[in-house]
């Protein structure tokens, strides 16, 4: 969840804006914000637990032409070292509960794999798929999240948005334009607050069979404790491949990106599409690394990999 407007920035004045006070602030280190674990500070930082202070922040920026990025569980993110010069509006609304017997409704700021267990919990089935995807849930729908074939958007039955004028309006998915790894949210700016999803009623036993299956398929590929942003490429879309998707991390295989380090960034070793930081990298690292990747791959294929990964501030 993003917008990275360039404008000139202004000192925000708390008072002006009550519900504000006192969660502005100032020289925010960064980097315990990004699953890569870099990055420099933010100008001014912003915690919105509530969807009001999520409204009067983007309000806030809005209103006085701040530059800003709102971000969720740092899953996807590659932060500047420099940080960002602006207004980082961190989303943490929490809430998880039964809107009826096979609708969950979940604030934007809850895991996805909290959101998975709370629907294995209660019986229900259709979001196994997602298991061990990191990240929270506004930000799987901001980028429609998926896996083996699922995505997000396959379950979501309406979606609550703050745009950026702070006004609070509840949609079909339809509204959110959700392609590949993609929505129409990326456009317009407007930022996911709530989500209801429907799922069907199932065995509890095999709902949590299928999504420790899954958690072990993706420890045996994916750095689980390590510091990464999971796949840094989109795969290529190709309708004569599994879930008519050509992996990148394949292609990357056979281009022999396994054994590019830059600093203190390695391709893993279990799966070349992924980048971790194993000691002390920079952002500056990771992002030489990636774009090394992506000539190997275009040098062999002629192929030019599109990032999964977001960037934020100057590179």
């Amino acid at each position: 969840m993003l917008d990275l407007k360039e404008v000139n920035t202004k000192m925000p004045h708390s008072a002006t804006f009550e519900n504000l006070k006192n969660k502005l602030e100032e020289n925010k280190p960064l980097a315990e914000f990004s699953t890569f674990n870099t990055g420099g500070p933010a100008k001014w930082f912003v915690l919105a637990d509530t969807v009001e202070i999520l409204a009067e922040a983007l309000k806030m920026a809005h209103q006085k032409q701040i530059k800003h990025v709102v971000i969720g569980g740092g899953s996807n993110l590659l932060i500047s070292d420099d940080g960002f010069d602006g207004l980082v509006i961190k989303v943490a609304l929490k809430g998880l509960k039964l809107a009826s017997e096979t609708i969950i409704e979940c604030s934007a700021g809850e895991s996805l794999m909290d959101l998975i267990r709370f629907m294995a919990e209660n019986s229900l089935t259709g979001l196994e798929f997602a298991s061990g995807i990191a990240g929270t849930v506004g930000g799987a729908i901001y980028g429609n999240a998926g896996a083996y074939g699922g995505e997000i958007k396959d379950v979501l039955t309406s979606v609550t948005l703050v745009d950026v004028e702070g006004n609070i309006k509840k949609v079909a998915p339809d509204y959110c334009k959700f392609q590949y790894r993609d929505s129409y949210l990326k456009k317009s700016k407007e930022i996911v607050a709530q989500a209801c999803f429907s799922f069907e009623k199932g065995n509890k036993d095999i709902i949590n069979q299928k999504i420790e299956e899954i958690l072990a398929i993706r420890a045996g590929k994916h750095p689980v404790d390590g510091k990464t942003a999971g796949s840094f490429f989109k795969n290529i879309p190709d309708p004569k491949e599994k879930y008519g998707k050509l992996a990148a991390g394949k292609l990357l295989e056979e281009a022999g990106a396994k054994e590019l380090v830059v600093g203190g960034a390695a391709v893993y070793e279990k799966h070349a599409n992924m980048i971790i930081n194993t000691n002390n990298a920079t952002s500056k690292d990771i992002r030489e690394l990636a774009d090394m990747m992506k000539k190997k791959v275009y040098d062999k294929f002629g192929i030019e990999l599109e990032e999964e990964v977001i960037t934020i501030g100057k590179f």
